[in-house]
């Protein structure tokens, strides 16, 4: 399958899009914002569709809005949810809205344009098979940029997502952490679009990253077996999706899923197995 330009393509991309999301989504999901990342990618279909409906490069136009709009959630004070429940139901209501908002704009950019079905459908579920040499830069571009970003927050943010309280304590500017990492969610939600589409953005980055965390591994080991992970998951999922003709984000989503579900299955045994002998003894 690898004589096919366009098979080359998509392998590159789905590296480039797999690695970023691995690290990017471990920090996420640590930091209990998996609903915030999933609300940019929706964002970040509006501004796809306003871009093509002013004459840009979709890609640009979802990049831009996602992380215009991770910045500003980025802006709302970090504070321990665990001890104010309220806190993070008003979060998660607030994302929530905005995420159904921006769905609605979008189709009314859709509309206005009078795009063909198949121009939202690729949006939505994304087209890694039709990745061109012009958008696999620009995603090299982007992912570098976003590396660049987190390897310079990387340590405060680690400080800030285990204990935001005592990191402010320490010094640690909580809000402009916050901000510039959901930026980078932004902007590394709008790369992975191009593999598994909007709708499935999840897929990479939040799958790897909760296996990775269950698994109860340092950070440098977590940040790590993420990244490897997704990488697994998207080049898997291409090789599924030419095998049997199925869709590429299809295959991923799939493997994800799968991949957790039985963590979780193997998990729920052994602690069973360890009270069982507990109370045997």
């Amino acid at each position: 399958m690898l004589q096919y330009e366009f098979m080359r393509h998509a392998f590159a991309a789905s590296a480039i899009v797999a690695s970023l999301s691995g690290l990017i989504g471990w920090f996420l999901v640590l930091r209990g914002q998996s609903f915030a990342g999933h609300a940019l990618s929706h964002i970040g279909f509006a501004g796809a569709t306003g871009a093509v409906l002013v004459g840009i490069s979709p890609l640009l136009g979802m990049a831009l809005a996602a992380t215009g709009a991770g910045v500003i959630m980025g802006w709302e004070p970090q504070r321990d949810t665990r001890a104010n429940p309220q806190l993070a139901s008003g979060r998660d209501s607030t994302t929530g809205l905005i995420l159904a908002a921006s769905l609605g704009l979008g189709l009314l950019f859709l509309q206005w344009q009078h795009a063909p079905t198949s121009r939202a459908t690729s949006l939505l579920f994304g087209n890694v098979l039709g990745v061109d040499r012009h958008t696999l830069n620009l995603l090299y571009a982007l992912s570098a940029l976003c590396l660049a970003g987190l390897a310079l927050i990387g340590r405060p943010l680690l400080f800030a997502s285990l204990d935001p309280d005592i990191a402010a304590a320490r010094g640690v500017n909580i809000r402009l952490i916050s901000m510039i990492f959901m930026g980078l969610v932004a902007l590394s939600s709008a790369i992975c679009a191009e593999v598994t589409g909007i709708l499935l953005v999840f897929s990479l980055l939040v799958g790897p990253a909760s296996i990775m965390l269950r698994l109860k591994l340092s950070p440098w080991m977590g940040l790590i077996g993420s990244a490897l992970l997704a990488l697994i998951l998207a080049w898997s999922g291409l090789a599924l999706s030419w095998t049997t003709n199925a869709p590429v984000s299809f295959w991923i989503s799939t493997l994800a899923a799968g991949g957790y579900l039985l963590l979780r299955l193997i998990d729920t045994r052994f602690s069973m197995a360890f009270i069982k002998n507990i109370q045997k003894s």
